[in-house]
């Protein structure tokens, strides 16, 4: 039976932080996650190891393979297609009911989103500002108060940083900035026309800085990614 250590890390706390490396590009797509590398980098047992790497799983940050083990999941073209064309069907009409909900207290959180993502550039750390930028998507599918939008918004977003990992023509590219801050414009002036042809245009433009055929090198250690 394993026992947690006393001030050991939680199932969730060892997802999280998980979850951050690759919305980060920290962990790349293909890494393995061995079950007793994790379990010695959060000093933890088998038991709470397994309850994070499945809560990632069922995210679809992970494959988990019989025999085998828990890989980062490594979305082919055909998946990597798919889900940004199902962010561009979802998330124009989304942008479009966000713009009629905003309040002055959304508006700021969103400015706060985007002034964050300048910082991590400004400080050379590119993935947390990726990571900023896919949040700053969920928090709109927030405002337009369509809970079951934003659970597919926030699990497509969480595959967007897959993809962008294998995939981006720019390495270090991302969301645009005038791109947000005009959403964020629409959205102050209530304006959903705006809001949704914006957004339209918006995921377009990010489908099209797919490169298929740019594939990563290999990545550091698991260790090293999180930083421990």
């Amino acid at each position: 039976m394993d026992v947690t250590p006393h001030g050991a890390s939680t199932a969730e706390q060892i997802a999280a932080q998980l979850t951050e490396a690759v919305h980060e590009h920290r962990v790349l797509p293909g890494m393995k996650l061995s079950e007793d590398e994790v379990g010695e980098i959060f000093g933890v047992g088998r038991t709470v190891v397994r309850q994070a790497l499945h809560a990632l799983a069922h995210d679809g940050l992970l494959t988990i393979e019989r025999n085998r083990g828990a890989f980062v999941a490594k979305p082919t073209v055909k998946e990597a297609r798919e889900v940004f064309e199902a962010r561009a069907l979802l998330e124009p009409r989304m942008a479009r009911s966000a713009a009629e909900r905003t309040t002055p207290g959304d508006i700021a959180l969103l400015e706060r989103h985007i002034s964050e993502e300048h910082t991590a550039l400004r400080n050379g750390a590119p993935g947390l500002a990726l990571k900023l930028s896919g949040h700053f998507h969920v928090e709109i599918a927030r405002i337009a108060d369509q809970a079951t939008v934003e659970a597919f918004v926030r699990q497509l977003v969480s595959r967007s940083s897959l993809v962008i990992a294998l995939y981006w023509r720019r390495r270090n590219a991302m969301c645009e900035s005038h791109a947000h801050h005009a959403l964020v414009d629409a959205l102050r002036r209530q304006d959903g026309d705006a809001a949704e042809d914006l957004m339209k245009g918006h995921l377009l433009d990010l489908i099209s800085q797919l490169d298929l055929r740019d594939l990563p090198d290999g990545a550091q250690s698991l260790r090293e990614a999180l930083g421990r």
